[in-house]
């Protein structure tokens, strides 16, 4: 028996020393090795003749020897495995697919997706002095590759995103990812600016003991990342934080840089003196902003800086922010306290959602105690902030139907939030005196949003667990780990949460199961550039001439064709007008995919990394393109007085043309009749709908729904083990492109016609 206990305490001890040893063993990981070299010059080439010819046929230019500006396509939101959620993701139990570093979205863009320009945007808040270096390096590396400055056949451009998450909506201001122009050492900052907020101090709280140690007891073959994450993870807090308050060029170059309020980030990049750009993302994310949030704080000279916030994210990889609905889950009361609103004939707020579930579990649902356990759940659901759903125990996703969630919003983004709409913003004004009024001035485009260093995902509409966010546990086990179990009968009443508790576990802060169901594959941003060079692509950005589809290659201009002195001023524009407008929309849908890949492609890249990129599947257009369907214009008449109601204010769609059903494109013209009538500033964009074709995830939550529209059944589109890896959950669609505004100001004719009796 000795003897026995003797070789079980030695096989016992050699399996911690094992382990121990493991514990030590993570790795930090670079840049990784770009394989592709650049694309042939007759290829690009190509790609612009074809572009030009589409171009003619819609009457952009009269004959095909004129000169023209080119329409280029973009991803100017993209993560590697620099980003911690995205190192997260592509973990063995979340069903990933191990590292992507920046070298992989540099080959990911030259001959996956075919871009003519890209840029690398990780958390800055997980990007420390070695990964800011690694990733400097990664992105002069794809730069130098793309040929003569002129006629490169990609631009890469070097960022990150200041990831701000407040817990309140008085100090939530949201995420933005900040672009500088050059790549040259007098041109881009020391270090990236964090936004430190509570994401970043989470980052930096050390994980719990089970968080740390669960994945490499349950999942001991795939040990090795897991260790990697755990060193990934230390080099972020050991990292110190750079002193406040002192000049970013007299700061170490050894910490992490942190701005906690756009304001802070506005000056700190004055400080550095370099060309930037900051683009405001997932404005309308309810996976991350608190109810009740609105971007009417951020219109001040403090949090604006309309130099360099000159465009806005209209729709990503984590669905669309453009459209504005007077409905909201949650209202101050009299007191200035946010209380659960009521739902209305087209949505349902979550923390109502919440009541209604707990009532379903009284013994007498018309009962006092019933009552208060009711009024109880909606409370605290608030109270909890993103980890609302974790008040009511006991239940699944179909238990929230389709609450949060807009009804009738192309493929919204989850837990819509209309105060941070585009619309909404693109409507208000600030009267308050401090150099006002004062309006936003924004381009519109779109990006990605990728988490796996794949920039431009959406021209082929496959792969939904590797080309979007989506991503879960593998099995039932792994579920159990993450989310625990469902008791029968379940809890009576719901549990108040603290969304400042620290303990609470990442995936229990964000409701990540419910928000798989919207992710897509991830927009494009258009420009109209004078060339493919990189100051060409950045003028373009400046001048607002830049457009955002939801993934395809649409061509798009919008013109106003009666602008001052006979000028026709493309998107983008803002001038005075003395009488009506007259516009110019021309569109061309984007090219039939062909299965597979191109030659250029399978000639660039190794048959190993071509299939770990791309899956088989690249850029790859036929002869024949979509047809475009219609053309909607809308119209928007920013605020007069504080009390104007935004709803009267945002006209969706104001206008409609349909148009011929083939590939050949659609040109329509029309005037406003009441601009010089009303005198007042009014804004035009532009959305071009294609034909219905699938998109993955295009339906949400799937829900079946009911005579009145409620949600009667929703059928989600899981990350996890319970939807099969290879099915795309693909549903019709229109795939669109939305033009940036034209902003007009009534001139002295019209002002003084409107206020004539």
């Amino acid at each position: 028996m000795k003897s026995k206990l003797a070789i079980l305490f030695v096989v016992l001890l050699v399996a911690l020393l094992a382990f121990f040893r493991a514990l030590g063993s993570g790795r930090l990981h670079d840049g990784g090795e770009i394989e592709g070299s650049r694309v042939p010059a007759a290829v690009v080439a190509e790609r612009a003749e074809r572009q030009r010819e589409a171009a003619v046929r819609v009457a952009v230019r009269a004959h095909a020897d004129e000169p023209t500006k080119r329409i280029l396509f973009g991803d100017l939101h993209v993560h590697t495995t620099y980003s911690t959620d995205a190192f997260m993701m592509n973990m063995p139990f979340m069903q990933g697919e191990g590292l992507h570093p920046v070298a992989d979205a540099c080959d990911f863009a030259r001959y996956c997706s075919a871009l003519d320009f890209w840029s690398i945007n990780d958390h800055a808040e997980s990007l420390t002095p070695q990964r800011w270096s690694d990733t400097v390096e990664s992105i002069r590396q794809c730069d130098a590759l793309a040929g003569e400055a002129a006629e490169p056949d990609l631009v890469s451009f070097l960022g990150w995103e200041w990831t701000q998450v407040g817990r309140t909506p008085a100090e939530h201001y949201g995420h933005k990812n900040v672009i500088v122009r050059g790549l040259a050492d007098d041109e881009i900052p020391t270090r990236p600016i964090h936004s430190d907020s509570f994401a970043f101090r989470a980052m930096r709280d050390p994980p719990p003991t089970k968080a740390r140690l669960g994945p490499l007891l349950y999942d001991w073959p795939n040990r090795q990342m897991y260790l990697d994450f755990d060193v990934f993870q230390r080099a972020v807090r050991e990292t110190p934080s750079c002193p406040p308050d002192v000049d970013v060029r007299e700061l170490p170059e050894d910490c992490l840089e942190g701005a906690a309020t756009p304001e802070v980030l506005f000056r700190k990049l004055d400080e550095w003196g370099f060309d930037s750009l900051v683009i405001p993302h997932g404005t309308t994310w309810g996976i991350y902003t608190p109810e009740g949030s609105s971007w009417d704080k951020q219109l001040t000279a403090a949090q604006h800086d309309p130099a360099r916030q000159r465009l806005i994210e209209v729709f990503s990889g984590h669905g669309n922010s453009d459209e504005y609905r007077p409905w909201r889950s949650a209202r101050p009361n009299d007191a200035g306290v946010f209380e659960c609103a009521e739902p209305t004939d087209d949505f349902e707020p979550c923390c109502w959602r919440a009541g209604e579930i707990i009532r379903g579990r009284c013994e007498d649902p018309q009962s006092g105690v019933c009552a208060a356990r009711v009024a109880a759940a909606r409370s605290n659901f608030l109270a909890a902030g993103t980890a609302g759903r974790f008040t009511v125990p006991d239940t699944v996703v179909t238990d929230w139907g389709d609450c949060g969630q807009c009804r009738d919003c192309f493929t919204p983004s989850y837990n819509y939030r209309p105060g941070g709409a585009v619309q909404y913003i693109a409507a208000l004004t600030n009267f308050s005196g401090d150099g006002g009024p004062r309006n936003f001035r924004f381009g519109f485009m779109a990006s990605s949003d990728n988490h796996r260093a794949r920039p431009g995902t959406g021209y082929k509409e496959y792969g939904r667990l590797y080309n979007t966010e989506a991503h879960g546990p593998r099995d039932r086990t792994w579920y159990e780990q993450l989310y625990g179990t469902v008791k029968d009968p379940p809890a009576p009443a719901s549990l108040p949460l603290d969304a400042r508790d620290s303990s609470l576990m990442f995936t229990k802060r964000i409701d990540m199961e419910r928000q798989v169901s919207f992710f897509m594959t991830g927009g494009l941003v258009a420009t109209h550039a004078t060339a493919r060079s990189r100051d060409a692509i950045w003028d373009s950005m400046q001048r607002r001439e830049v457009y955002g589809t939801s993934g395809p290659r649409i061509l798009l201009w919008f013109d106003l064709v009666n602008g001052p002195d006979g000028a026709v001023l493309p998107m983008g524009s803002e001038t005075e007008l003395a009488e009506n407008p007259r516009f110019r929309v021309r569109a061309v849908g984007s090219y039939v995919q062909k299965p597979g890949c191109p030659d250029v492609s399978v000639r660039g890249l190794s048959a190993e990394r071509l299939e770990w990129l791309c899956r088989g599947e690249c850029y790859h257009p036929g002869d024949e393109r979509h047809p475009i369907e219609r053309i909607e214009i809308v119209r928007i008449r920013p605020q007069r007085t504080a009390d104007e109601d935004i709803a009267d204010l945002v006209e969706d769609p104001w206008r409609t043309f349909e148009c011929r059903q083939d590939g050949a494109g659609c040109s329509v013209e029309f005037e406003d009749p009441d601009f010089a009538r009303d005198g007042r500033e009014v804004l035009y964009y532009v959305r071009a709908l294609q034909e219905p074709t699938p998109i993955v995830n295009g339906g949400g939550l799937r829900c079946e729904r009911g005579a009145d529209g409620e949600c009667v059944e929703a059928n989600p589109c899981y990350g996890d083990y319970r939807t099969p890896f290879e099915d795309d959950c693909l549903i019709d669609g229109h795939e669109r492109a939305w033009s940036s505004p034209i902003y007009l100001t009534p001139g002295a004719r019209a002002a003084a016609a409107a206020e004539r009796p």
